[in-house]
């Protein structure tokens, strides 16, 4: 089970393992959500803009949360989220490229509800060189613990 929202604190950081990503996963995540030529077609993208082919941006981001889900911090307690904020791409992501993500935990602010809170994570995106390509700050709805049974 993951952390329930009184588990979290400003200052925590959550660190991913590693996901390498390959032209064909760069190509077929393209094909369906972001077809651009320097996302689909390594001939063209060699001519374009960044001299090679490049993970489309919501690749990044789709994987980025996938693999901060994996590490299990918000399994069985996680029921959405609210948003998020400045998102940038800072460097293109390119076939052998390993990703990683290292998530600070920004504030926890409690619901009026009183069963859940959100957890603002500024996720910094990291190839294999440590340098950032991309960073954004996510709102996470994560579930209170549940409360004590009647002694």
């Amino acid at each position: 089970m993951g952390r329930s929202f009184e588990e979290f604190r400003p200052g925590d950081v959550i660190e991913t393992e590693g996901c390498t990503l390959t032209e064909s996963q760069i190509i077929d995540f393209a094909m369906r959500f972001d077809p651009q030529p320097f996302h689909i077609d390594a001939v063209a993208a060699a001519e374009g803009p960044f001299a090679g082919l490049i993970a489309s941006g919501f690749h990044t981001l789709s994987l980025s949360f996938r693999l901060l889900r994996d590490t299990g911090v918000i399994t069985g307690t996680s029921v959405g989220g609210s948003g998020g904020d400045e998102l940038r791409w800072w460097k293109p992501v390119r076939p052998g490229d390993t990703l990683r993500v290292r998530a600070e935990v920004l504030e926890c602010t409690p619901s009026r509800r009183g069963d859940r809170g959100t957890v603002r994570l500024r996720y910094e995106t990291l190839n294999q060189h440590g340098e950032v390509v991309m960073s954004i700050i996510l709102n996470h709805l994560i579930a209170c613990r549940p409360p004590a049974p009647p002694a």
